[in-house]
This record gives C-alpha cells, structure tokens and sequence, in this order.
C-alpha cells in the first residue's frame, strides 16, 4: 500500500499519482485542456491519500503541464496545459521501466547531453529561463521530501534541456528522467545530512543557472560536470577516475 494504515503518506505514494497522470498524458488520454479527475476520485482510483494527490499535482503544476484553481466553475479545479515531450521519450522511458539502465551509462550519457545543452544555452543571443527561475524558486521551498526534491531537480535539467531548442537532446532528457530519479533518490537514502546536501544543491543549480545568463559557457560547462559527478561520488554511488590524458569521467 502507498500509505500506512494510520494514513501518514508513504514517500512513493505521491509518485504513483504523477506517473499515471503523465501516462495518460503521453498516451494522448489527456490533452491540453482537459480536467483531471477530483482529487476523491484520483485518490480512490490509485488507492492513495488525497495529501499524496496534492503532493503530485504540486509538482506537475510546477511541470509546467498542469494549472491548478480552487473555488467552482469552469475554471477551476486541475487543467491540463501542456503534454510532455512524446515519441523518443516514451520510448525511451518504456525502456527505462522494462529493464533499466546501468548508473555509469546514464552518467556518462548525462554528461554528454548536459555539457551541449549548457555550452547551447550559454551561447545563444537569446534564452529563456523562466522555467529554470521558476523551478529554482520551487526547490527553495521549506519542508520538500528528498524525493519532492529530486522530482524537482531533475525536472530543472529538463528544462533547460528544453531551453536549449534541441529538441532530440530535450525528447532523450525527458525519456531519461525516470532512470535518472531513480539513482538519485538511491543516493539520497545514504545522505546523513540531507539539509546540508539540499542547500549543496540549490547552490549548485543557481551558480549554474547564473553562468547560463551571463553566457559564460566555459564556466556552465565546469559547473555542470561538477555537479552531475559531484553528487554522485557525494553518496558513494560512484567514483572519479583518471584516464592517462588526465581527464576525469565516472565510474562505477
């Protein structure tokens, strides 16, 4: 069960929520102006708590793929906005579910995408990063779940994936995110502080969100290897080795 039988929400039980609706998005039962379920139907539907439905609408509204409105009428309620990046992406996320992908491929695989999407955004004449400003916004939040945290975390490489205009590196971003959280949130259940790691982070994602703006592409480049490594090695989930040219990659 998603919950403890004296209601207190389970950690996962919120994600069960986020994964059908986005299922439903990406399978084209859910499109850009349809209403989600109540939250007493959802809940009883996916055999959750409603406070685990408000944890996942919370974040896909943050998605950008959903806007929230309390009171009645037709405006109110949850709407659908936008649907997530298709095709490759759910290609690769049935890929993802079906057998996984071992961490040092995805690392490797970060590395690549994330080092072109910022070396892109960094020299573009023109970039938007609301949806970057915005999720940096929502991590800052009092009181997130590692889990909420992460969601969120990988979400803001997405976004700036999506910034960049590439919209295969955006599609292989987005198919990834599963494998992605799921190593991440294993690194976490090793963190002893995570306060300490969460403000690690938020710091990292504004250093490398503030490059981007500057257009400073060495210094994003830098940035974003180091974090993506830095967290990883940070939780023992893998190490920094050296190749005989010097250069740093990770393994395993």
């Amino acid at each position: 069960m998603p919950e403890d039988e004296d209601g207190a929400v389970s950690p996962r039980a919120w994600r069960v929520v986020l994964e059908s609706v986005e299922r439903d998005l990406l399978d084209g039962r859910l499109s850009p102006g349809d209403r989600l379920a109540s939250e007493r139907d959802l809940a009883s539907d996916l055999g959750v708590g409603r406070s685990s439905v408000r944890e996942a609408l919370r974040v896909l509204e943050v998605m950008g793929l959903i806007r929230t409105a309390t009171g009645s009428g037709p405006q109110s309620g949850a709407i659908v906005i936008a649907t997530p990046t298709g095709g490759l992406s759910t290609l690769l996320r049935l890929q993802v579910a079906a057998q996984g992908f071992p961490l040092k491929d995805v690392v490797r695989t970060r590395l690549v995408l994330e080092d072109a999407v910022v070396a892109s955004l960094a020299g573009a004449d023109r970039r938007d990063l609301s949806a970057a400003h915005r999720l940096l916004d929502a991590m800052d939040v009092d009181h997130l779940t590692s889990d909420e945290f992460l969601a969120l975390d990988a979400q803001l490489h997405l976004a700036l994936a999506e910034a960049s205009g590439n919209t295969v590196i955006a599609a292989m971003m987005a198919g990834l995110r599963t494998a992605i959280e799921s190593y991440v949130q294993q690194g976490a259940a090793a963190v002893s502080d995570w306060d300490a790691m969460s403000a690690r982070l938020r710091a990292e994602h504004r250093a490398l969100v503030a490059a981007i703006a500057r257009g400073e592409q060495a210094t994003a480049r830098s940035l974003v290897h180091d974090h993506i490594t830095g967290y990883y090695t940070a939780t023992g989930l893998t190490r920094v080795t050296r190749t005989r040219d010097d250069s740093a990659f990770t393994d395993v």
